[in-house]
């Protein structure tokens, strides 16, 4: 349920209006735009004495109950779209971020060498993976903290943002701080405790859409995360398994209008594991802008022939440079902009 405030309502109306849905047992979430204040009455089931009771409160203009499952995460709720603040990087503005680094890290040279190389070619977020989620347990699975401080290395000599995975609840406090964007991977997309979890830390969250998880299912495990007081969401299509055995997974991008008109929350793209074809990469990229996504997450490495995890979706250094003019060509047309090598330097 919504309670949309009237243009003229002051603060007292609102705090009165919020002070009686508490009254009823229920939370709530306001939000004051320039021209008017909602409030989301969080809960259910909601009685109707409830909503007559605040249909006839000062300031009030009308209460509307929402159909959905999911509430804050809702377009219903909040009708225009969130921007996420990561340093000086918007997520969900006009600008299209792009997000690059290797599946995972290997060594100091490695990340420090891959973190200069995107930065130069115009990307905004570093990635890169310190605790990987591995089908065998034989397979490569991270350094560990010691992935995380060589990270914050890289942030130090390049200033871009760190994006890297959390598996557990357990190593949630040391990911946290280091990184500055939480990833949550698809095989923990409905790891419920997870979720709650990394809605207290505060932190923006990037959420991967799980291999078989329902657009509904996959906004309702953001919803998780914002109802522990966290709305910093950002959403990420990475593919989803299909009868298709040519590529890996089927990259939805039909999923990125869907969720813009379902939801506010920015909506990030990752090719990589959407194909697990380098060669794919960069033509899904382009796809990816020209079907409204805010940002991409690609995996560059120095040498992918050598990579210890997802070598063959990776794309070189010379394969993500040539791929960011086409990026911008294509956000142009479609009125967003791409941070380019000149923009770069003229930030340094």
């Amino acid at each position: 349920m919504i309670v949309v405030m009237k243009t003229t309502a002051t603060e007292r109306d609102l705090q009165e209006v919020i002070a009686r849905i508490e009254q009823f047992g229920f939370a709530t979430r306001s939000i004051v735009g320039s021209e008017r204040a909602t409030v989301s009455v969080l809960g259910a089931p909601l009685p109707e004495s409830l909503k007559e009771a605040l249909e006839l409160m000062p300031g009030v203009e009308e209460v509307v109950r929402i159909t959905k499952r999911y509430k804050l995460a809702s377009r219903e709720f909040h009708p225009d779209d969130t921007v996420i603040h990561v340093g000086d990087v918007a997520v969900g503005g006009n600008e299209v971020v792009v997000i690059a680094g290797p599946c995972s890290v290997e060594s100091e040279a490695q990340i420090i060498q891959t973190a200069h190389a995107v930065k130069a070619a115009g990307a905004s977020m570093l990635r890169g993976g310190a605790f990987k989620p591995r089908t065998s347990p034989y397979d490569f699975r991270g350094l560990g903290e010691e992935g995380l401080r060589l990270l914050a290395k890289a942030r130090a000599e390049t200033g871009l943002p760190i994006v890297t995975e959390v598996l557990s609840v357990t190593d949630l406090d040391v990911v946290a701080e280091y990184a500055d964007v939480l990833q949550i991977g698809a095989r923990n997309t409905q790891n419920f405790l997870l979720l709650e979890a990394v809605g207290k830390t505060q932190k923006p969250v990037l959420l991967k859409r799980g291999m078989s998880t329902q657009i509904e299912e996959w906004l309702l495990a953001a919803e998780y995360i914002m109802a522990q007081g966290n709305e910093q969401v950002m959403l990420c299509e990475r593919g989803i398994r299909t009868f298709e055995t040519i590529t890996r997974n089927t990259l939805d991008l039909s999923a990125v209008p869907v969720v813009k008109r379902l939801s506010h929350l920015p909506i990030i793209v990752d090719p990589s594991h959407g194909t697990g074809k380098w060669y794919l990469v960069p033509s899904m990229m382009l796809a990816a802008v020209a079907s409204g996504a805010d940002g991409l997450i690609v995996e560059v490495h120095p040498n992918p022939d050598h990579a210890l995890s997802d070598g063959s979706q990776s794309l070189t250094f010379e394969n993500f440079s040539a791929a960011m003019p086409k990026l911008a060509r294509v956000a142009e047309a479609v009125g967003r902009t791409v941070r380019t090598p000149q923009m770069e330097m003229a930030a340094d």
